[in-house]
């Protein structure tokens, strides 16, 4: 399976994401499992050899 796992700052915060959205929130993640998630951060970087998503928080007061 090709699905990628997200990473905020040097924490693994989703696994298994199967499609992103960019919110006013931050990013929402999908996964065959789970219900969907807003992560409060924004892309940094995507690695898609390695599958992984690469996030930097978002700042206080920040959309």
């Amino acid at each position: 399976m090709c699905q990628a796992t997200v990473h905020l700052g040097d924490e693994e915060v989703a696994r298994e994401i199967t499609g992103m959205t960019l919110t006013d929130e931050g990013v929402r993640v999908t996964s065959f499992f789970g219900d969907p998630q807003v992560v409060r951060g924004r892309i940094l970087h995507i690695d898609f050899l390695k599958h992984r998503v690469q996030l930097e928080p978002l700042e206080e007061g920040e959309e």
